[in-house]
């Protein structure tokens, strides 16, 4: 008797964690078919306030006097990070924009377009910093969390978006996104966990009750 009602609360458990990721599943696979479909759509004209997952174009001049850096990152044997330069649109504030991968040591060959300039994006919206995060050198223009608010003022710029842009395009220098950002889904595998430690729960407990019931025979 005890080890059927340890085994039904913990069954339940089981059960229910599994249907929860398969319920996942189902969210996360027609939120990546929306972003897919969005990245093979024309870009949209940029909004006030445009929802992540969106692919933008807008033109505007930029301020390569403020740029900054953005993260870290390292590509081979090379430490890099994200090149970040305002861009003074026609109309509203600045918005700063993630160009691409750079070298740290920034050696030459980077492509700094004068007067106007219209460039397909994705939002990035702001970021917390987080417990672990470096802590930003505002002196140097080198950031660790994307914070707009912040940056902005470090750069001299009186009012910035509350969000940014990842510039899309092909292979250069700065090396920009090719694409639009896809959160990872994982979610069968774990509901394949759940549900196998459920059926794996059943079988042990098949196990244990056909032996009592021998003994008892």
């Amino acid at each position: 008797m005890l080890p059927a009602l340890i085994l039904l609360p913990v069954l339940a458990i089981l059960l229910a964690l599994g249907t929860w990721q398969a319920e996942r599943l189902v969210w996360k696979t027609a939120l990546l078919a929306e972003i897919a479909a969005i990245e093979a759509a024309p870009p949209r004209p940029l909004a006030a306030d445009p929802p992540l997952f969106t692919k933008v174009s807008v033109t505007g001049r930029f301020d390569h006097g403020r740029e900054a850096m953005l993260e870290l990152e390292v590509r081979g044997a090379v430490l890099g990070a994200r090149l970040l330069t305002p861009l003074i649109p026609a109309h509203g504030p600045p918005i700063l924009v993630d160009r691409g991968w750079v070298p740290m040591a920034r050696a030459g060959g980077i492509a700094r377009p004068e007067g106007e300039t219209s460039i397909e994006a994705y939002v990035r919206l702001a970021e917390s910093r987080g417990w672990s995060a470096p802590v930003d050198d505002l002196a140097a223009r080198r950031f660790y969390t994307f914070a707009p608010a912040t940056i902005g003022a470090a750069l001299g710029l009186p009012a910035v978006a509350p969000f940014g842009l990842v510039a899309l395009g092909p292979p250069g220098s700065p090396d920009p996104a090719r694409s639009l950002p896809r959160p990872r889904n994982s979610h069968l595998g774990y509901a394949i966990t759940w549900y196998g430690l459920a059926a794996a729960l059943i079988a042990v407990f098949a196990a244990f009750a056909w032996r009592r019931l021998k003994e008892q025979a």
